[in-house]
């Protein structure tokens, strides 16, 4: 399908710290269209923690709006969220009001030694923090044998439709990175002496195009760009996704990639 004109992508991508600052002003949005994660995945957290998560005392960093947090406290944990971000932490308190929250960064938690969490975990925050300072941070509010885990919904790209949006994507936005945004955590647990293990669980949102649409222009790509640029490569994604899904109703499909590291039990 042939596109309107449109102005194309810039020579310049958006830096790391725009792309982090962007969250705030798309907060609602993201609140109200990220995906969740399949009740799988916190089965795959309480098995590579030793522990369930009911009692357990979680530090959610990176919280966002607090998706993962709600989720987290369903299963009955005891949840703190930190989020740097003040439109994000606005949500967050918003959805959440009886959650303690922190205003604060993986790379520095106002926290001390001895605050002893069972679980710090990172929904799809870990790539915003510096982890040869998050790393130490982490192991150094965990109880000794609490764990640390790190997770992301990654879209599933490379078969039918999720290929063609992504080769669009490409041609509009600068930057475009297909959702992987971090290092291997393997190489980066290993080299601060720890053994990770990985788990990965797939599942399907079918969702009506709208909140797909939404879902995108959540992402930062989409929230440093003008709103009219933004609305312009949106508008298109909808008309070019009706000829796939003429129903109305995406279905997208995601693998949740997992990883925990445990804090050595002999470690003080």
């Amino acid at each position: 399908m042939p596109q309107r004109p449109h102005q194309e992508r810039s020579s310049r991508p958006p830096t790391r710290a725009a792309r982090a600052r962007s969250f705030d002003a798309v907060a609602a949005q993201y609140a109200a269209s990220r995906p969740g994660y399949p009740p799988e995945l916190f089965d795959a957290i309480e098995e590579r923690a030793g522990r369930s998560l009911k009692g357990a005392r979680v530090l959610d960093v990176g919280a966002g709006t607090g998706i993962a947090t709600a989720l987290l406290a369903a299963r009955g944990a005891q949840v703190t969220a930190v989020e740097p971000g003040a439109g994000m932490a606005a949500q967050l308190r918003a959805d959440l009001p009886a959650t303690p929250l922190v205003r604060a960064t993986g790379d520095a938690l106002p926290f001390s030694d001895a605050a002893a969490f069972d679980l710090v975990c990172y929904a799809q925050a870990w790539h915003w923090t510096n982890p040869a300072r998050s790393v130490p941070e982490a192991m150094r509010v965990l109880r000794p044998g609490g764990a640390l885990a790190l997770w992301w919904n990654i879209p599933h790209r490379e078969t039918g439709w999720a290929v063609d949006q992504d080769a669009r994507l490409a041609r509009r936005l600068p930057g475009y990175d297909r959702h992987r945004v971090t290092d291997d955590p393997d190489t980066l647990f290993r080299r601060h002496g720890l053994r990770p293990a990985f788990r990965a669980v797939d599942w399907i949102r079918p969702v009506p195009l709208d909140t797909h649409l939404a879902m995108l222009g959540s992402h930062s790509q989409f929230a440093v760009l003008a709103p009219v640029t933004a609305a312009s490569v949106l508008e298109d994604e909808r008309a070019a996704l009706l000829d796939v899904f003429p129903g109305g109703i995406v279905q997208e499909e995601y693998g949740v990639d997992l990883t925990v590291t445990l804090r050595p039990a002999g470690s003080s």
